[in-house]
């Protein structure tokens, strides 16, 4: 029974209960009435007060389911609104930039701007896109699924999270050593890059969501390029060495065994438990794929399992890890140092034009002795 239906029979209901109600006052109010006839006439009364109650409670419970759906769906509505607009002042926001025109005030607190400049006459990007910039990258940096990443200005932490009033807590000789020789805390500093958004005249004149699209998924994937690059570099940039897991000056142990497999869990092997515990290891699907074929013999049922079955801890496959590196992920940090700075140009030779991101970054490997690298006997590393 709809609703509709429902209203009409508790109408029904409460026109019949008014009138059963009034013969049974009448009938108290006449001395000669049957005392057995009144008696029936009171279960008529007392039937139709609870049919009018318990469907009067229906209703109330339908209508209430229904205002509950109509609600949902108005933050359902809202929520989209809220994103169609996001959207809308990005793509606003990219065209003032390129075509060099102010920005509006709205469009600057909808994108939670900071403001426009700095006192050197750089430009902020506002929050809002600072934010979707380094959390969804489309080329994808897969370190990011294990390495911690933030944006905090000056950011300096200790490299173990916790303390005792004990000095010999650490009891991971390579760690106690390392933590004596270097300090107890990391210190980021900020290395200056570049990315560069080009975008044509038919994206820059297209839709707002096809233009904030292509901008930010460009963006993203110069910002995810670049960490994969710093992390895992065999020659990094001056100044950018630390940032490396190959570096000399990281210099993280390297575990030799007569072939892969038995580098990689000779290494696993080799951590202290408490890194062992949460160790991951990133290696090239190709180093991977020589492991199963060592393996398996010519049989195809190892293919079958997992990868982490298989080596024994969570594998990562990146093709940028010339050298599996195995251990515990938390001790190495992405951070951006503050505010994102962008600025516009145009590419005489194509025509098109370029949306420019400029971003301070580093990455600090909190403690080597955290993690070890897997080679193979004879092989060059």
């Amino acid at each position: 029974m709809n609703l509709w239906k429902m209203k009409q029979t508790l109408d029904g209901i409460g026109k019949d209960l008014q009138d059963e109600t009034s013969k049974l006052n009448e009938m108290y109010a006449d001395h000669k009435a049957d005392v057995e006839a009144r008696n029936n006439q009171k279960s008529i009364v007392t039937d139709l007060k609870e049919r009018f109650e318990g469907m009067k409670a229906q209703i109330e419970q339908e209508e209430a389911e229904a205002q509950a759906k109509i609600h949902q769906q108005q933050r359902v509505n809202d929520a989209k609104k809220s994103k169609d607009n996001i959207v809308a002042a990005k793509a606003e926001f990219i065209r003032n930039v390129i075509n060099k025109q102010p920005q509006s005030s709205e469009i600057l607190d909808s994108l939670k701007s900071t403001g426009t400049a700095t006192n050197g006459g750089e430009n902020f990007l506002p929050t809002t896109m600072v934010n979707d910039l380094i959390s969804e990258p489309l080329t994808k940096n897969q370190l990011r699924e294990i390495m911690s990443l933030s944006n905090i200005s000056g950011l300096e932490i200790p490299k173990i999270a916790f303390k005792i009033d004990d000095d010999d807590f650490i009891d991971d000789d390579k760690t106690a050593k390392e933590i004596k020789a270097t300090g107890d805390k990391v210190s980021f500093g900020k290395h200056k890059f570049k990315v560069f958004a080009s975008i044509s005249d038919s994206v820059l004149h297209g839709s707002d969501s096809d233009l904030t699209s292509y901008t930010e998924n460009a963006l993203r994937s110069g910002l995810a390029a670049k960490e994969k690059k710093c992390s895992l570099s065999s020659s990094p940039k001056k100044d950018e060495e630390h940032m490396s897991f190959y570096s000399k000056e990281n210099a993280i142990e390297k575990i030799t065994g007569k072939d892969l497999f038995t580098a990689i869990t000779s290494a696993i092997a080799d951590l202290h438990e408490e890194y062992r515990e949460n160790a991951t290891v990133v290696m090239s699907y190709t180093d991977y794929v020589k492991i199963m074929r060592d393996l398996s013999n010519g049989t195809m049922d190892l293919y079958k399992a997992q990868p982490e079955q298989i080596i024994g801890k969570p594998v990562i496959f990146c093709d940028s890890a010339k050298t599996p590196i195995i251990g515990d992920f938390n001790y190495a940090k992405i951070n951006y140092d503050g505010d994102f700075i962008y600025d516009t140009d145009k590419d005489v030779k194509t025509g098109e034009y370029l949306f420019v991101l400029t971003a301070w970054i580093d990455i600090q490997i909190l403690l080597k002795s955290a993690f070890r690298l897997a080679t193979v006997s004879g092989s060059p590393s």
